[in-house]
């Protein structure tokens, strides 16, 4: 009888918890796991490469997914503890938004190999554009955060603070829409080489000096780009249902839509930016390969004059 207490919740303990259920500790610790090795391993490769830029990104998504897994974990032994319980929340929802970033860097930089005459916007212009919707729903999210909290210290109802998280989210979700559109529509001009704007003719017979070569390099990359735009829009998705559905609702009171549409969406975005990581195939001083051509052409006209 005791060991089949310690495996099923007690009935108090449901009736005292936020979750509507008590977080499953095994799951709670693999995840821990899982994120605590993709952010080392991120720290590690974006020192070897010096791509800085996945410091306030990817390792802080990393960083910050740990610590709302700890809360869980936390909530584990103590589920109805009120701090376990804000931590968990608070950090899961925000911590995807710098992942998405990376993201957005990333593609600004495979259209700055590719060629910037099929993008919609400039890679410069990506990153101003999208950073700041990044920083505007992190900054909604966390206000939405913080209101939760202190209407729960205060025995208040969260729902506005839920609310304004779930605006934030919403922001986000049509932000990597947009995004999506914007992406899609720059690798269909690519691939059907039609620019959006006039390019330079060719010199010396070489093919359009505006336009990159897609190698294997930039094929893996983009793979991976698509993957992990594709699950942490699935994730923002289900953020956005779950949040809708309110805080005493089926969808976020049932543990295993949380694990697998939330924990293991943004696990998989993480591990594939480590396989396919933007520091071996994007290195920085690779140049563009357009510009590459360019200055070929270059050496050529010199080398007849």
């Amino acid at each position: 009888m005791d060991f089949v207490t310690t495996l099923l919740p007690r009935a108090d303990e449901e009736l005292n918890s936020p979750y509507g259920y008590t977080p499953t500790r095994y799951v709670a610790i693999i995840f821990i796991v899982l994120f605590s090795l993709s952010t080392l391993a991120h720290t590690a490769q974006a020192s070897i490469f010096r791509t800085w830029w996945l410091f306030p990104t990817a390792c802080l998504a990393g960083a910050v997914e740990i610590l709302g897994w700890s809360g869980r974990l936390w909530s584990s032994y103590n589920v109805g503890n009120s701090d376990a319980f804000q931590i968990q929340i608070t950090a899961t929802i925000l911590a995807p938004t710098p992942l998405v970033a990376a993201n957005f860097i990333i593609l600004g930089r495979i259209i700055t190999r590719l060629g910037p005459v099929y993008s919609r916007l400039s890679p410069k212009w990506y990153t101003i554009v999208f950073l700041c919707c990044d920083i505007i729903s992190l900054v909604i999210q966390g206000v939405g955060g913080g209101m939760a909290a202190v209407a729960s210290d205060n025995n208040e109802d969260p729902t506005p603070g839920g609310n304004t998280m779930l605006g934030g989210i919403i922001f986000q979700m049509i932000a990597i829409a947009f995004y999506v559109v914007l992406a899609l529509e720059f690798f269909m001009r690519y691939l059907w080489d039609r620019p959006i704007r006039s390019v330079a003719k060719p010199i010396l017979g070489e093919q359009e000096a505006t336009r990159g070569v897609l190698d294997g390099r930039l094929k893996l990359m983009s793979s991976a780009l698509v993957f992990s735009t594709l699950v942490l829009f699935i994730r923002a998705v289900y953020r956005t249902i779950e949040l809708s559905d309110g805080w005493d609702g089926r969808i976020i009171t049932t543990e295993v839509y949380f694990n697998v549409l939330d924990g293991m969406m943004v696990i998989f975005a993480m591990v594939a930016i480590n396989i396919a990581h933007p520091g071996l195939l994007l290195p920085t001083n690779h140049g563009s390969s357009y510009v590459m051509r360019e200055k070929s052409a270059d050496e050529s006209t010199r080398t007849l004059a």
